[in-house]
């Protein structure tokens, strides 16, 4: 799939980016998907004690399951 250079650009789509298509009425949706080196980068940035992490990574593993 090719997609533009400026919405390549806009949105971080890097080659090897997953994304997530969703259907929706009036056509599909392209959502990419956090990696898990965006997640350690924000670790401790709400100070959640840990809570928003495992969060975030149970969502991921979700995402993979789909």
């Amino acid at each position: 799939m090719t997609i533009p250079e400026p919405l390549r650009k806009k949105y971080g789509l890097t080659p090897g980016r997953r994304v997530k298509f969703e259907i929706v009425e009036d056509g599909i949706i392209l959502i990419p998907l956090v990696t898990k080196d965006e997640v350690r980068m924000n670790i401790g940035i709400l100070g959640m004690k840990g809570r928003m992490l495992k969060s975030l990574m149970e969502e991921k593993k979700r995402e993979r399951e789909l």
